[in-house]
């Protein structure tokens, strides 16, 4: 359930919050959509039927990948993760859970949740925070027998590794390196976009599923070294935010 750099608050404290405004309520869910609104859940191999079988089809899943730094909804620190999170997808500005009806205040695949989802209650958070960290669920355990697209997401992988990008975007601020570091970072974000357009393209994948194969896109994910990508034409320009 971590959610990305791009959000500021963690889910926890503010369900925790209800505990309180809630207690004499008793323990129900209330279907106030809280937890829901603020991102998919993560998923830990107990889920990996749900995705195998296509009760959540992958089209709607994305990976935070290893070395990406991500909110831990727990301890509320951001931190490089050490492992790929495969979530669902979210939407609008507050990364609202995919599969969430806000107007009915349902879930649509409530029979098929994932595990974080039926651990989660927010008169009591003590299971949500046990099974948190256990047996993530990655790629890898979803796509390693499928050895010609595996093989291409282990190439990038390596090829866009986060510990990789993190030096040649230090060495920026050198002026004898900033050369040599845009050209490589130029490479890795043409790399990161072509690799996208041609497993979709020669594979005939959905187009949606790129950001569960590969992870988000370079281009977003830059901002996590403060660093913004910009197009202008052809060329990619990095601007330090």
């Amino acid at each position: 359930m971590e959610k990305t750099i791009e959000t500021k608050r963690t889910i926890l404290p503010e369900i925790k919050s209800k505990i309180y405004r809630n207690k004499m309520a008793g323990p129900n869910c209330k279907r106030c959509g809280t937890c829901c609104r603020k991102g998919g859940p993560s998923f830990h191999l107990e889920d990996k039927g749900l995705i195998e079988t296509g009760k959540i089809p992958s089209k709607y899943l994305y990976t935070i990948r290893k070395g990406e730094l991500a909110l831990d909804n727990v301890t509320g620190r951001l931190a490089p993760v050490k492992t790929d999170l495969v979530k669902i997808r979210g939407i609008g500005i507050t990364w609202t859970c995919i599969f969430y009806d806000p107007i009915q205040y349902i879930c649509k695949i409530y029979d098929h949740r994932p595990v974080e989802c039926r651990a989660l209650k927010c008169w009591d958070t003590r299971e949500i925070e046990r099974i948190y960290n256990e047996e993530r669920l990655t790629r890898k355990d979803l796509l390693e027998g499928f050895g010609g697209i595996w093989d291409i997401i282990e190439t990038h992988q390596k090829r866009c590794d986060y510990h990789k990008i993190g030096v040649l975007a230090a060495r920026l601020k050198s002026e004898e390196a900033q050369k040599d570091a845009l050209a490589a970072i130029d490479e890795l974000l043409r790399y990161d976009k072509e690799i996208r357009s041609l497993v979709a393209e020669k594979a005939g994948m959905d187009p949606d599923m790129m950001d569960f194969l590969f992870g988000r896109p370079l281009t977003e994910t830059m901002v996590m070294f403060r660093i913004k990508v910009e197009m202008t034409g052809e060329k990619y320009r990095l601007v330090p935010v």
